[in-house]
C-alpha cells in the first residue's frame, strides 16, 4: 500500500477514496500511526502549505479537511485501540459578540491535520463558558477568535478570567482574527498569534512539542 495515495487523494478531497484507501491499509496490516502520519497528515500539511502561499484557497482546504475526516472515521477507532495519542488538546471559539466562524473552522482543521484533538466550542462564546471548559476539558490551548475591532477586547476578558480562576499557568493562550495584531496579542498577554489558519497550527504544535 502507497501511503501518498491517501495524501494525494485527500489533497484533492476525494473522500470516498480516501475511506476506501485507510480501510485497505488496514486490511493489509499498515500501522494507524503511518497510515495517520504518512498518508493523511503529509495531505493535510501540503493542503497548509500551499493554502499560506495562496495556490489553494478556503473551499479547497475544506474539501480537504472533508476528506481527512472520512479517513478519520475508520482510522479513530483502531487509533484508540492502540493507544495512539494526540499531540495535544485545544479549545477553540470565536469569542462572545462575534458570529464569524470561517477563520475558526479552517484552524480546528489545520490542528486536526497536525494531530491536535480540537473541542470546538462555536461562536459567540461567553467567558464563563470557556473557563467552564477548560476546567473540564483540561486542554493544552485555548484558542481564540475575534472577526471584529469591537470584541478584540474579549480576548483580554478571557485572559484575565484564566488568571482569576487560577487556571492561567495551565494552558497557553493563542488569538487570532483580522483586526488582531502581534502587538496586541502581547499588550493583552496572549501566548502567541498568528495570521492564518496554516501559521497557526505550526505555531500550535510548535508550543506542544517544546
Amino acid at each position: 500500500m502507497n501511503l501518498t495515495e491517501i495524501s494525494e487523494y485527500l489533497q484533492q478531497g476525494r473522500a470516498k477514496e480516501v475511506r476506501a484507501l485507510v480501510q485497505q491499509a488496514l486490511e493489509e496490516q499498515v500501522s494507524p500511526q503511518d497510515i495517520l502520519n504518512e498518508g493523511m497528515l503529509a495531505g493535510m500539511q501540503i493542503i497548509g502549505i500551499k493554502f499560506k502561499k495562496n495556490e489553494v484557497f478556503v473551499p479547497e482546504v475544506l474539501i480537504a479537511a472533508r476528506a481527512m475526516n472520512a479517513g478519520l472515521e475508520v482510522l479513530r477507532p483502531v487509533l484508540i485501540n492502540s493507544g495512539v495519542k494526540p499531540i495535544g488538546k485545544a479549545i477553540i471559539c470565536t469569542v462572545a459578540g462575534d458570529l464569524h466562524d470561517i477563520g475558526k473552522n479552517l484552524v480546528k482543521m489545520m490542528f486536526e491535520g497536525q494531530g491536535i484533538e480540537c473541542l470546538d466550542l462555536g461562536v459567540d462564546v461567553k467567558t464563563s463558558t470557556i473557563i467552564e471548559k477548560v476546567e473540564e476539558y483540561q486542554p493544552d490551548l485555548v484558542c481564540l477568535s475575534a472577526l471584529l475591532a469591537t470584541t478584540m477586547m474579549e480576548q483580554k476578558e478571557v485572559i484575565e478570567a484564566l488568571i482569576k480562576a487560577g487556571l492561567r499557568e495551565q494552558v497557553k493562550v493563542l488569538v487570532g482574527g483580522a483586526p488582531v495584531t502581534q502587538a496586541f496579542a502581547e499588550e493583552i498577554g496572549a501566548d502567541g498569534y498568528a495570521m492564518d489558519a496554516a501559521s497557526a497550527a505550526e505555531l500550535a504544535k510548535e508550543i506542544l512539542l517544546k
